[in-house]
């Protein structure tokens, strides 16, 4: 795909892309495919994949209770569960703000650890990663943000996420529509968005603007981006998703350079399979 030459264009050390079709297929690649990368918060997207796994394994519930009293596992999930960003403090009421937290997936991990009696780390190993092949990928240190992978496993995840065979189709329907409807919330980088809509672990794009994907992404996109400089982002309504990742910190940067080449990956796509 010529439009991944944008990446180029990046003021980054080294950086990998890849595109997948709603199919699996690879449909384009540019660096290092095998190189790996910090992943900051794409991690949530792996660690909430596993608790999902583990809902429909039995081992959780998501209206189990967790983290602040009258707070769940869906809560926590849709950052909603009142939860300070890093701090063991309550900022609000459990389902009335978006509250994004990293400790509210930290809680997750652990809840599922105590009631599991498998860490968590052992479990998303051994239910999502090896499963899906993604050999290259492991968690050091926070289920929200200690991540390490690589584009071509990442490629693999985005591959499961738009044609679900470990996990069940309803299960990535649920997750990636609005949990707790019409509440406000700081997206991280990018201010106060109102609404401020999540799903269950995946961020929603709907009307927010500005946004990390792309102008013309459309507002049922999902994914997450993370302040190491990574991106992941599905498209249902175009059928595809994109991959990116670098060595280099969120910033200005990155606000400037990744809707512009969503754009010009979408138009691609477009322009050759109508």
């Amino acid at each position: 795909m010529e439009s991944l030459s944008l990446m180029d264009t990046w003021p980054v050390d080294n950086a990998a892309v890849a595109v997948i079709a709603k199919d699996g297929s690879v449909l384009g690649t540019r660096g290092d495919q095998d190189r790996q990368f910090a992943l900051a918060s794409v991690t949530k997207l792996l660690s909430a994949s596993a608790i999902l796994l583990a809902v429909e394994e039995g081992a959780l519930e998501l209206d189990d209770p967790a983290g602040p009293e009258g707070s769940t596992i869906r809560h926590l999930l849709a950052h909603a569960s009142g939860l300070d960003f890093s701090e063991d403090v309550v900022r609000g009421r459990p389902g009335q703000r978006r509250i994004y937290s990293n400790l509210g997936i930290d809680v997750l991990a652990e809840t599922f650890t105590e009631r599991a009696e498998m860490p968590f780390e052992d479990y998303l190993r051994e239910g999502l990663l090896e499963p899906l092949g993604m050999h290259s990928t492991k968690l050091m240190g926070s289920p929200a943000a200690g991540g390490v992978s690589t584009a071509a496993d990442l490629s693999r995840f985005a591959a499961e996420l738009q044609n679900p065979k470990l996990l069940h189709p309803e299960t990535i329907a649920q997750a990636t529509q609005v949990v707790f409807p019409g509440i406000d919330g700081v997206l991280p980088g990018y201010g106060r968005q109102r609404p401020n809509d999540w799903g269950l672990g995946f961020e929603i794009k709907d009307s927010k603007t500005p946004h990390w994907t792309g102008h013309t992404n459309s507002p049922q996109t999902f994914g997450h981006f993370g302040q190491a400089g990574t991106f992941l982002w599905v498209d249902p309504v175009a059928g595809l998703a994109c991959v990116g990742l670098a060595d280099k910190n969120f910033g200005e940067w990155s606000a400037e350079a990744w809707p512009p080449f969503s754009d010009a990956v979408l138009a691609e796509h477009a322009s050759q399979h109508g």
